[in-house]
């Protein structure tokens, strides 16, 4: 019996491993440190400035229409917008009217910068989405995740930022 459970915990250990490896070679070439700047138009006519933003920590959320993923966290993302600041870049989405439509048939309130031609994604070095970037008020980048991320994960990092 104390070998079987042995045995499990060795293959949790290395599927832990495996996780861990896969998550720093998929965010191996991603910005880290000072976060680069963003300064655009939201889809709203807000400008946005990001090293302008110091009031608590940043959820900058890379996302696009066509993301299957993305759209899994949809909910997510709307909901923390209430509660905290969000930046939410659309890549290569389609033209504003066209991420206008879908904002308004998903019924999501956050705001959108279009980054049509992936300008804004190449200086992060983001190539998959979603990507999420937790940013403190020192424009410090202090969490990177790709892939899925639960709302009370998201929830915890920008509460960490914040300490």
């Amino acid at each position: 019996m104390l070998k079987k459970y042995r045995v499990w915990l060795v293959e949790i250990c290395l599927i832990i491993i495996v996780l861990l490896l896969l998550k720093a070679w998929v965010q191996r070439d991603v910005v880290s440190g000072i976060a680069p700047n963003i300064q655009a138009i939201a889809l709203n006519g807000q400008v946005i400035d990001l090293h302008k933003i110091k009031e608590k920590p940043i959820l900058l959320h890379f996302w696009a229409t066509w993301c299957p993923v993305c759209k899994l966290e949809q909910s997510s993302i709307e909901n923390i917008s209430k509660d905290h600041r969000l930046i939410s870049i659309a890549m290569q989405s389609g033209t504003n009217q066209e991420l206008k439509q879908f904002m308004q048939e998903e019924k999501l309130s956050f705001d959108v910068i279009n980054d049509q031609f992936g300008l804004i994604s190449k200086k992060y070095n983001v190539r998959g989405v979603p990507a999420t970037f937790i940013i403190n008020k020192e424009n410090q980048i202090k969490f990177i995740e790709i892939g899925y991320t639960t709302e009370i994960g998201m929830r915890l990092r920008l509460w960490w930022a914040g300490l």
